[in-house]
């Protein structure tokens, strides 16, 4: 069994998660803690009583820790630096999304990968949902038949504070991520083109833009639309999103809270003006673990079986590539292809 030695760069709140995944599983062991702020990783250690050392450069903790994977839960501008360290120093990395926090340093992450071989697997949590599991599952089972349009919307309200509050593109780059790679995972298709218009409505307490409306054309033939806001007050949906997809046999919605229904013609009903449907909830096989941890297990998983992982950075830069495309399309007001 291969044996983890895990140093963990970022030692802010969310890190926390990564470190009770990490001392739940028997062939894993933390070795040491980075942030900028020592102090930071300081207060980690002591707090969850670990009995590792701290450090504020990431290279000098690889070095005297000897660990061979990295966990980024740094902030997005520090993906990048975080990443390509730890390839040169030997390591794997399994790093919070997004990859970088522009196109141009993903694609520079990836070329590391590829010329280190090295793994990069980025957090896609909201993969790993028995619901969206379910979801997929339908939808690749063709009883809606071929997928012609996703529509996904996304509204909520909440009070972050920190970076997120003075980013330019909070939504789409910070969140909108989350529903463009669940549209490509439930679909199994990719964005071919983009066209977006970005704003920040009244009321918002975000800097930069935080609501949107996108179309994306995919490879299959299909059009994915995308409506969101993070200032939204009131009628909110799920983190999941709210989504329909209609297909040349019928529709599905899925609420990104229970599992998903689909309706399609009920033959056993005499034909109107408008078809008879039967609605159908859909069942749940998922029996993987959900969240960050399901998304971790798979991370590991890949590493043990000497693969790919689902979330890898050469499978992830195509959620970046709509990202960072409708980013684009926003600020020209053009249709950007992909």
């Amino acid at each position: 069994m291969i044996e983890h030695k895990i140093v963990v760069a970022g030692c802010g709140g969310m890190s926390n998660t990564w470190l009770d995944y990490a001392e739940s599983r028997k062939n894993a062991e933390i070795v040491g803690l980075v942030d900028v702020n020592i102090d930071a990783a300081r207060g980690m250690a002591e707090r969850r009583s670990l009995n590792v050392p701290a450090f504020s450069d990431l290279s000098q903790a690889i070095k005297e820790t000897n660990a061979n994977l990295v966990f980024d839960v740094t902030i997005p501008a520090a993906h990048k630096h975080i990443v390509t360290t730890a390839f040169e120093a030997g390591c794997n990395v399994f790093g919070e999304k997004p990859m970088a926090e522009s196109l141009e340093d993903a694609k520079a992450v990836l070329h590391m990968s590829q010329k280190t071989g090295k793994k990069y697997s980025v957090m896609q949590n909201r993969r790993y949902l028995k619901q969206i599991r379910a979801f997929q599952h339908l939808l690749s089972s063709e009883v809606i038949g071929k997928v012609g349009s996703i529509h996904a919307d996304f509204f909520l309200g909440p009070h972050f504070g920190g970076f997120r509050d003075v980013m330019d593109n909070p939504l789409i780059v910070d969140m909108a991520i989350h529903t463009f790679d669940q549209a490509r995972f439930i679909t199994g298709a990719d964005a071919i083109s983009v066209y977006c218009h970005e704003y920040n409505p009244p009321g918002s307490w975000y800097n930069g833009n935080a609501s949107a409306i996108c179309i994306f054309e995919m490879n299959d033939g299909s059009v994915f639309t995308y409506r969101g806001s993070w200032c939204a007050i009131g009628m909110q949906t799920s983190w999941e999103a709210d989504w329909r997809v209609t297909g040349s046999k019928g529709s599905a919605r899925w609420d990104g809270n229970r599992l998903p229904v689909y309706e399609v013609i009920d033959h056993s009903q005499p034909t109107d003006f408008i078809d008879p449907i039967k609605n159908v909830e859909v069942q749940s096989n998922w029996e993987g673990q959900e969240g960050h941890w399901g998304c971790l297990d798979e991370m590991f998983a890949s590493l043990e079986e000497n693969r790919l992982a689902e979330t890898d950075c050469s499978d992830n830069i195509k959620s970046m590539e709509m990202v960072f495309g409708a980013v684009e399309s926003a600020k020209s007001g053009k249709k950007i292809l992909l």
